[in-house]
């Protein structure tokens, strides 16, 4: 690989945001004592639309987080967004956990537990609403919301898709400034 090649390569890392989302110890017992091994789940996020997540298990944390970051790099994906949130609510499935998410206006925050949290924060959505419906497993509360956001349309798409007119669609993330501006309906 040339040099340019690797720095471009670089340039395109540095913009990325990472989280380790969990660090896991395994014990091995053997017949000298134990052996420990880690795993790390990690998601890597633009902050403009494109996440993507990974798992990584070696010998020492470090290592586990380096192989965990870059199976993140190559499964990253693009979301659609709207105003800094969802274009609709959507519930993602993995085994016995189910997230939901869904749209909120301006103002709202992050409103997540850790594991989704670290991926919206990546996404770079800032106003969601999210729950945890089944298990608290983070693994597949990870896959679960990974499974939601493949599932997302865009704005237009949805509306299409369930009759509704785009403007009703995106009355729901005006800013709470702008609704007060319009005054009263």
């Amino acid at each position: 690989m040339s040099n340019r090649s690797r720095r471009r390569r670089d340039e395109e890392d540095s913009n990325l945001i990472d989280k380790v989302i969990y660090i896991n110890r395994v014990a091995k017992v053997v017949k000298g004592g134990r052996r420990f091994s880690f795993s790390a789940i990690v998601v890597v996020g633009d902050g403009e639309g494109s996440v993507g997540f990974g798992f990584g298990k070696a010998n020492e944390v470090p290592e586990a987080i380096r192989k965990a970051n870059e199976k993140a790099k190559k499964t990253m994906k693009p979301v659609p967004l709207v105003n800094g949130t969802l274009p609709h609510e959507i519930i993602g499935e993995f085994g016995a956990g189910r997230v939901l998410l869904k749209p909120a206006s301006a103002g709202t925050g992050v409103i997540a537990g850790p594991a989704v949290r670290a991926i919206m924060e990546a996404l770079g959505v800032h106003n969601v609403l999210t729950k945890s419906l089944g298990t608290s497993n983070v693994h597949n509360v990870v896959h679960a919301t990974f499974d939601a956001l493949s599932r997302l349309e865009s704005a237009e798409q949805y509306a299409t898709r369930t009759g509704k007119d785009l403007e009703a669609v995106y009355a729901n993330y005006t800013t709470p400034s702008a609704a007060a501006a319009a005054g009263p309906a």
